[in-house]
């Protein structure tokens, strides 16, 4: 068995990554780390895992384990590493954007880099926003195939912005409401740059990006839009010839809606043509596809294992 440990397990992104790995066949969850709940058990403040998890968290790091994932705040990943030590043949995988196309780390986007993650040791999970949308443009910069700028709406749950209350997370304020935040801004925007570099390295567009707050706990509904000489049946092929060999990824043939996705790994994406542009939708969960269970597929590429490995249990259902 393959001895996996967390640091940072009491937010949204680590109570996932436990219930996916105590389920997963190759893996034992050998620790759970916060310094906040230090001596807690995890069912108590993961509930739903009553019966499943007996770790109490804990605020001593272990590194005999073989993966680490990294489940902490912006900056604090970066913070960790340079205080800790850590031998190299351990695969780390960091859910934070401190290393995101940064020198050293791979870029953990399986459906841009399955090769490049299954020889790496240290890999930046992408953001959440972000892997929606590069998955709706991604296989239009393969073909070089961006040849305007690109409009995306994309909005958001709750649970997006993690498990500490603000002003913008209270039920009250959430419930029954819609807000536009960081317009033109969105801190995803540079490493969806990067990878649409990657693959068309010509691509000089604007990415104009509104994302919003939603009145729902989790899920991504991203609508994206640019100009195009394909005609849909030419992209509808295009995108299924890209992601044929992904296991994760669908094209639906049918406008789909947030509920398909959500408490699943799955990102299920809809095309349509509409005079010279084409409407991409892009869903994803959040918490799954764009955290802890893309960061399992990550672990699962690095270490061999079958891709889908562990992913097919649901979810915490909020």
């Amino acid at each position: 068995m393959i001895r996996a440990g967390i640091i940072g397990g009491a937010g949204y992104t680590g109570g996932e990554l436990i219930r996916i790995l105590i389920n997963h066949p190759e893996v034992e969850l050998a620790f759970v780390h916060s310094r906040s709940q230090a001596g807690l058990p995890v069912s108590e403040l993961h509930p739903d895992l009553i019966g499943e998890c007996q770790l109490k968290f804990t605020d001593v790091a272990q590194f005999d384990v073989e993966v680490l994932f990294l489940c902490m705040g912006h900056g604090e990943s970066g913070k960790f590493l340079a205080e800790n030590n850590l031998p190299d043949k351990m695969l780390v995988i960091d859910l934070s954007h401190d290393f995101r196309w940064a020198p050293g780390f791979t870029y953990g986007l399986p459906e841009l880099q399955r090769e490049t993650i299954a020889h790496s040791r240290r890999i930046a999970n992408p953001g959440c926003f972000a892997t929606a949308i590069q998955l709706g443009l991604l296989p239009l910069a393969k073909a070089q195939a961006l040849q305007d700028e690109v409009h995306v709406h994309a909005i958001t749950g709750s649970t997006g912005a993690g498990q500490s209350l603000t002003a913008t997370s209270h039920y009250s304020w959430r419930h029954n409401n819609l807000s536009v935040y960081k317009p033109f801004q969105h801190q995803h925007l540079a490493e969806i740059g990067q990878s649409l570099l990657h693959l068309q390295p010509g691509f000089a567009h604007a990415l104009n990006f509104i994302p919003l707050r939603g009145s729902f706990t989790r899920g991504i509904f991203a609508s994206l839009y640019t100009y195009t000489e394909m005609s849909e049946p030419e992209l509808i092929q295009l995108y299924q010839d890209y992601y044929q060999d992904h296991p994760f990824v669908f094209i639906s043939p049918n406008n789909p809606d947030l509920k398909q996705v959500v408490n699943t790994n799955k990102a299920i994406l809809y095309l349509e043509k509409h005079g010279d542009k084409v409407l991409i939708i892009s869903l994803i969960d959040n918490l799954l596809k764009g955290a802890s269970g893309q960061a399992v597929q990550n672990m699962n590429l690095a270490l061999g294992l079958k891709e889908t490995a562990g992913l097919g249990l649901k979810a915490m259902a909020f």
